[in-house]
C-alpha cells in the first residue's frame, strides 16, 4: 500500500516493506516543487484573476482613468486601453495570465471591449467563489455559466438594431462611442469622420455582405502640430524619400510602375573572371554596361511611367538617366507597402522591366515628396477608388501619438464590425441591464442548483453598468436601482446610464451605440476563461527539469515500475 507523505521540503511516496525494516522514502516530486490543491488552489486562482480585473476596472467608460506603465528599460506608456495594459503588465500567476490571454483574444477578434471582458471574467469568478463557499460543485457552476452564456447570445441577437452600409451618421456614432473614452476624444468628430471614410473605402461587397480588411489601412505616425491635423490620404504615404536629388519632387497625373526587380547589372551566380588587356576593351565593357542600364530606363519610359516604386535596389547610373527623363523613383520599398500600393493605385507588380506595359501602370493625381520636421515622406494622393488608404496621425508628442494610434485601431475595428455584421446595440450599460433582467427569468426555467449559477451570471453582468457609474463619480447603487426599474418598463431595452447627467436615458437618442459583435465576444471570452479557471483543483509548480532522483538503495525491485516516470521530468504520479 502506497501513501503520500511530506515534510517542509519534499513529498514522498512511501511503502511499508519488510526488507530492511521500516518505511523507506521514495522521492516523487522534485525538491522545491510547490503544490496547492482543492479549495486552496481554487481560492488562489480566483484571487489572482480578481486582482488583475481590479487593476483595469478604473479605466472603463468615458470617465475612466489612464494608467502610466513604465517598463524595465524606462519606456513610458500612458493609456487606458485594456489590451495594452494587460500586455505591458508582467503577470506571473498562471491564472492571472489567462485573463491576459482573454484581453489578447478579445483585441485580436473584435478590436474593442478588452477592459469589459477582463472585468466580467473577474466578476464571474467572484460570484463563483460565493457559490463554492456554499458547497456547490465547480462542474454545476460551469454548466450554469455555459447555459447563461448561450442564452445571453440569443438575447443580444434579439435586441440588436440593424445598420446599413450607407448610414454614415450611425457608423460615425459607433466610432465616437469607442473613442470617447480615449485621450483623442478632444478631436473625436474629426477622427470618427476619418475612420468611417477609411473603412468604407477598403470595404468590398461579397455576396450580400460587406467585408472590410482594415490591414489595408496603413497608419503613419509623425509628431508635430495637433491631433486635428491628422489626415486621411486616399492613396499611400511611404516613409521614404526620392532616390536621387536630380529627380523631380512632384509629379501631377502620375503613372506609376511597380517593380519587384533590381534596376542594376545582375552579378553572376558563380565566380567569373574577365581578362581586359587594353583600354579599348575596358571602354567597350563600360559602354556595354551603360547600354544595358539605358535599355532598362528606355523600357520604363516607353511604358509611359513617370513614377517608379522599386522593391529592390536601383543603380546610380539608372537613377541619373531616370532623373534626366523626368521620372520620380523610390527604391527599397517593403513588400507589404508594394502590395498596398498595388491595391491603392490599381497597378500590377512586375518582376522585370519587360513586364511594364501601359495597362500595368497604376494611376494617382499627384505623387510628391513632403518634408515633415526632419523627415521626408512620399505622398501618393487621390488615387481612383483606392482599395488601400493611409491615415497620417499628428500630435504634440510621441505619447499622444501612440495613444491616438491605439484609439484609432479600436475605432477602425468597431466600424468594421458594424459594417460586416450590419447590427449594433445601444451602449451605456443598457445591453447588460437587459441581459441581467432576461437571465433572471431564464434561471427559473433552468431550475436546480444550476439556477444559482445563472443568477450569479446575471449579477456579474451588472458589474459593467455599476463600474461605469462608479468611474463617473455617481452612486452605483442608486444608478443600478434606477436602471433595473427602467428596464422593467416596456420598450426600455435601449435605456442606459448618461454618465454626464447621472440619469437613465435612451442611449440611441444619445447616439451611444456599439457593434453587436463586441458584446457577443465579451461574453464568450469571459465565460470560457472563467470556466477554465474554475475547473482547476490542483496547482503544481515544477522548478527546473532533468531526471528524477535515483531510487534509494534496496528499492531495485521497484526500478522497473517507476522507470516510466523518468520522461515526465518531475511531474507528479
Amino acid at each position: 500500500m502506497f501513501r503520500l507523505v511530506s515534510n517542509s521540503k519534499r513529498k514522498y511516496l512511501v511503502k511499508n516493506m519488510s526488507q530492511g525494516g521500516g518505511n523507506i522514502p521514495i522521492l516523487v516530486l522534485k525538491e522545491g516543487t510547490g503544490r496547492s490543491s482543492g479549495r486552496e488552489a481554487q481560492k488562489n486562482n480566483i484571487m489572482a484573476a480578481k486582482m488583475v480585473a481590479e487593476a483595469v476596472k478604473s479605466t472603463l467608460g468615458p470617465c475612466g482613468m489612464d494608467k502610466m506603465l513604465v517598463t524595465s528599460m524606462g519606456d513610458v506608456a500612458i493609456t487606458n486601453d485594456g489590451a495594452t495594459i494587460m500586455k505591458e503588465l508582467d503577470v506571473q500567476h498562471p491564472a492571472a495570465k489567462m485573463l491576459v490571454e482573454v484581453a489578447k483574444a478579445q483585441d485580436n477578434e473584435v478590436g474593442d471591449g478588452t477592459t469589459t471582458a477582463v472585468i466580467l471574467a473577474g466578476e464571474l469568478l467572484a460570484k463563483a467563489e460565493g457559490l463554492l463557499d456554499k458547497n456547490i460543485h465547480p462542474t454545476v457552476i460551469i454548466e450554469g455559466f455555459k447555459k447563461a452564456s448561450e442564452e445571453a447570445q440569443k438575447i443580444l441577437d434579439k435586441i440588436a438594431i440593424p445598420v446599413a452600409f450607407e448610414d454614415e451618421k450611425t457608423l460615425r456614432d459607433v466610432a465616437i462611442t469607442s473613442i470617447s473614452s480615449k485621450s483623442i476624444n478632444v478631436a473625436e468628430d474629426h477622427f470618427a469622420k476619418i475612420i468611417v471614410e477609411a473603412v468604407k473605402q477598403v470595404s468590398e461587397k461579397v455576396g450580400n455582405k460587406y467585408v472590410a480588411d482594415i490591414d489595408l489601412i496603413k497608419v503613419v505616425k509623425k509628431h508635430g502640430q495637433s491631433l486635428d491635423e491628422t489626415e486621411l490620404v486616399k492613396g499611400m504615404v511611404l516613409d521614404k524619400e526620392v532616390a536621387s536629388s536630380g529627380m523631380p519632387k512632384l509629379i501631377d497625373g502620375a503613372k506609376i510602375a511597380l517593380l519587384n526587380a533590381k534596376l542594376e547589372i545582375e552579378k553572376t551566380e558563380f565566380d567569373a573572371k574577365i581578362n581586359i588587356e587594353s583600354p579599348d576593351q575596358m571602354k567597350m565593357f563600360l559602354d556595354e554596361e551603360e547600354r544595358m542600364l539605358k535599355d532598362m530606363v528606355t523600357a520604363i519610359t516607353k511604358s509611359g511611367a513617370n513614377v517608379i516604386f522599386c522593391e529592390k535596389g536601383i543603380d546610380d547610373m539608372v537613377l541619373h538617366f531616370l532623373g534626366k527623363a523626368g521620372v520620380l523613383a523610390v527604391k527599397s520599398v517593403s513588400s507589404s507597402d508594394m502590395e498596398k500600393l498595388s491595391r491603392a493605385t490599381g497597378g500590377s507588380i512586375g518582376a522585370s522591366v519587360k513586364d511594364l506595359t501601359p495597362d500595368s501602370l497604376g494611376k494617382a493625381k499627384r505623387v510628391e515628396e513632403v518634408k515633415i520636421g526632419d523627415d521626408k515622406l512620399i505622398y501618393i494622393r487621390d488615387c481612383k477608388n483606392p482599395k488601400a488608404v493611409t491615415i497620417v496621425i499628428r500630435g504634440a508628442s510621441n505619447h499622444v501619438i501612440d495613444e491616438a494610434e491605439r484609439s484609432l485601431h479600436d475605432g477602425l475595428c468597431v466600424v468594421r464590425n458594424a459594417i460586416e455584421d450590419g447590427k449594433i446595440v445601444a451602449g451605456g450599460g443598457s445591453p447588460e441591464a437587459e441581459l441581467a433582467k432576461n437571465l433572471r427569468a431564464f434561471a427559473v426555467k433552468v431550475g436546480g442548483r444550476e439556477q444559482l449559477a445563472v443568477e450569479a451570471f446575471a449579477e456579474a453582468i451588472e458589474e459593467i453598468p455599476l463600474t461605469l457609474a462608479e468611474n463617473a463619480g455617481l452612486d452605483p447603487i442608486d444608478i443600478m436601482v434606477a436602471l433595473r426599474a427602467q428596464h422593467e418598463k416596456p420598450n426600455s431595452q435601449t435605456f442606459g446610464i448618461d454618465v454626464t447627467t447621472g440619469k437613465i436615458v435612451d442611449m440611441c437618442k444619445q447616439m451611444v451605440i456599439e457593434p453587436l459583435r463586441v458584446k457577443q465576444q465579451v461574453i464568450k471570452s469571459a465565460t470560457e476563461a472563467t470556466n477554465m479557471i474554475l475547473k482547476i483543483d490542483d496547482l503544481i509548480s515544477i522548478k527546473g527539469g532533468g531526471k528524477l532522483p535515483q531510487m534509494p538503495p534496496g528499492m531495485g525491485g521497484m526500478g522497473g515500475g517507476m522507470g516510466g516516470m523518468g520522461g515526465m521530468g518531475g511531474m507528479p504520479y
